[in-house]
């Protein structure tokens, strides 16, 4: 147990905190998340999300105490949101936190115009509801964020695919291409998918993050060449876990096996690797059918300021 030292606030400055912040996180992680704080792959892939609102970084906040990072209050891609790091002996910051989160993070509705801030709370922080409470935040159970967990079986069984397809990853057959298409076709975008080099680059940035791996990026290829599942996938090897981001399937080869076969094939290549549990954050039946079950939830939190 660290001894409790005076803090300093600060805004976060990216080309300075980045790989402090990731720090931060590997080293208070704890097995089955019982430290709270977000996945250090979470941060990472926040930063390289091509909808990250990149301007307003500066309004992250940050505590540091005897030149170490302490607690880190910010938002995921846009302002409006407010998730709440720490370490475990500054839990007390949570009200300074919290300040800082609506004097800077707060969003603006594109519908009504009214300035709100949905901050995200862990169900367990129970000395962190009544604090919300007080200010007149109001849970919305719609926009809970999940935690989920899968124990990863040694040895791993086959992954069974339709005939003609198989799988292949980003190590061996890259096309960003392929990749967008399947990804914006995935995500219900629609047919007409945009095909530029500011689309092909944002895809690239997506996945060959800092510690990005293109052999845990998985795409499952179609009889006709077409990647039509894609698994992103990251391995932490300080604590050996995996953490799966982004899924997608191209509609017309839904419920086909195709998505779990992906994201199967990107939990056994970490399993090689060391790694021993994966999360993902999402509750949907997908990934319970696969065999993740829940750990937590992020509760949010939401409060209107006019």
């Amino acid at each position: 147990m660290w001894t409790q030292l005076n803090t300093h606030f600060r805004p976060y400055e990216h080309a300075r905190d980045y790989q402090r912040v990731s720090g931060f996180l590997i080293a208070h992680h704890r097995p089955n998340n019982a430290d709270g704080n977000w996945l250090e792959p979470i941060w990472e892939y926040m930063h390289f999300h091509p909808w990250l609102d990149t301007s307003s970084l500066g309004k992250i906040g940050i505590w540091e105490a005897g030149g170490e990072i302490v607690a880190v209050v910010n938002y995921e891609l846009r302002l409006g949101e407010a998730f709440f790091q720490f370490h475990p002996d500054y839990r007390h910051l949570r009200t300074a936190m919290l300040d800082c989160a609506e004097r800077n993070l707060r969003g603006r509705s594109q519908k009504t115009g009214r300035r709100y801030l949905c901050a995200f709370i862990r169900d367990d922080d129970r000395e962190f509801h009544p604090v919300v409470q007080s200010r007149g935040y109001e849970k919305h159970d719609d926009k809970t964020r999940p935690l989920d967990r899968f124990d990863i079986p040694d040895p791993f069984p086959p992954i069974p695919l339709p005939e003609g397809f198989h799988l292949t990853s980003l190590a061996d057959d890259c096309d960003w291409a392929r990749v967008h298409s399947v990804l914006w076709r995935g995500f219900d975008h629609g047919d007409d998918v945009p095909m530029n080099d500011e689309e092909l680059e944002s895809r690239r940035r997506m996945f060959d993050t800092p510690r990005g791996r293109r052999d845990l990026k998985v795409a499952v290829v179609a009889p006709n060449g077409e990647f039509v599942a894609f698994c992103g996938m990251f391995y932490e090897t300080h604590h050996r876990f995996a953490y799966v981001e982004p899924v997608a399937t191209d509609p017309v080869y839904r419920r086909m096996g195709l998505g779990k076969a992906a994201v199967l094939e990107g939990i056994r290549r970490c399993g090689a690797l060391g790694a021993r549990v994966a999360y993902v954050g999402s509750d949907d039946q997908f990934y319970r059918s696969i065999g993740f079950t829940r750990v937590c939830d992020d509760e949010c939190w939401v409060k209107y300021f006019d």
